[in-house]
């Protein structure tokens, strides 16, 4: 019987309970919050748990603040990090895995970086951008968010190139291919699900990202969905209802992007490599 339900795919009572237990511990803090955007700022403090009347004008202080284009500021920096940081990791993770660049401390070097708090880095990025005229700009953060998140994505693409089988690239020599074909040809294809799945990793974390915006982005039509939403502040109070509604336009992107690339981004976590 239980190898039955296994083959099928069903879940028994247990399973159903988790599974029920999970949906809730998700979805409960985002109606909550979708609540809190149609709330005055004194429903919000008494603890309401849901408006007495739709208060839309907390939409339309929202998209008087411009955070439509923040949110478009936002996503165009993360597409643009992530894909600088995709192309840089690649054939370094595969450099390192495959040909054992840099010794074997070398992917613990490239990380340690990464795992230091981000407000050690601000000053000499922040400099740095400075000289180069490219504070203030989309530009820059893009270039800052590339490159802060290549340890990871090294880290991570690495392990997919690890669990290609040595053989399919030895094969991919002996047909005449040099090592641009191999990676071309033959290894990002092979690991293209794991690059989908940590290219939505890295758009997430850029996507996110306030310290180093909220320090380099100083003028409001740079600035990213974070950094706008911080900037809603009373005199005494936040104005949480208008945060809520801001949250609420901000979470539709990247639910957008992980519904479309569900498929990919299972298959490249939990498969890695070739099936």
């Amino acid at each position: 019987m239980s190898s039955t339900r296994m083959r099928h795919g069903r879940l028994g009572p247990i399973g159903v309970l988790v599974l029920a237990i999970g949906v809730l511990w998700v979805l409960i803090p985002l109606a909550y919050l979708l609540s809190m955007a149609f709330m005055t700022r004194t429903e919000v403090i008494s603890g309401s748990y849901l408006p007495a009347t739709l208060q839309w004008e907390n939409w339309q202080a929202v998209v008087e603040a411009g955070i439509p284009r923040t949110i478009g500021n936002s996503l165009l920096v993360a597409v643009g990090a992530t894909l600088i940081t995709l192309v840089l990791a690649t054939p370094a993770a595969w450099a390192i895995a495959r040909h054992g660049a840099g010794g074997k401390a070398l992917s613990a070097v490239i990380l340690a970086p990464w795992l230091l708090p981000p407000i050690v880095a601000v000053v000499p990025i922040f400099v740095l951008l400075r000289v180069a005229g490219l504070n203030n700009t989309l530009l820059g953060i893009t270039l800052v968010y590339s490159l802060v998140n290549v340890p990871v994505a090294v880290w991570l693409l690495e392990g997919f190139v690890r669990r290609l089988p040595g053989e399919i690239e030895e094969a991919g020599t002996v047909d005449g291919a040099g090592d641009l074909g191999l990676l071309l040809r033959i290894v990002v294809p092979l690991i293209a699900p794991g690059i989908v799945a940590v290219g939505i990793i890295i758009t997430v974390l850029s996507y996110n990202e306030y310290l180093l915006a909220s320090f380099i982005l100083l003028q409001p039509e740079v600035h990213t969905l974070p950094v706008a939403i911080s900037l809603f502040q009373g005199d005494r109070f936040a104005h949480l209802g208008r945060i809520a509604a801001a949250s609420v336009a901000g979470v539709l992107p990247v639910y957008a992007v992980a519904v479309l690339f569900q498929r990919w981004l299972v298959s490249g976590l939990t498969s890695g490599g070739v099936k």
